[in-house]
């Protein structure tokens, strides 16, 4: 059996006006609201995506340096 896609919120609830993402799991408003609706395929692809908007942040931006935070395995 697979083990749950976990979720990528880390307690650091806010939104960022500039972005459209949470500060501290970089998701939008509505991959939050619909994660635990999602499919695990469909979580995966969240995963994918925060990897890209992390990669895309200035290194000195929060979520982007917040340690121990990786994608589902």
């Amino acid at each position: 059996m697979t083990q749950p896609v976990p979720s990528p919120c880390i307690d650091v609830c806010r939104m960022d006006a500039a972005t459209g993402w949470c500060v501290g799991c970089l998701r939008t408003l509505d991959e939050i609201a619909l994660w635990s609706a999602l499919c695990d395929d469909d979580k995966r692809q969240v995963w994918r995506d925060l990897e890209q908007r992390r990669a895309a942040l200035p290194q000195s931006g929060a979520a982007a340096s917040t340690p121990g935070r990786s994608g589902p395995v």
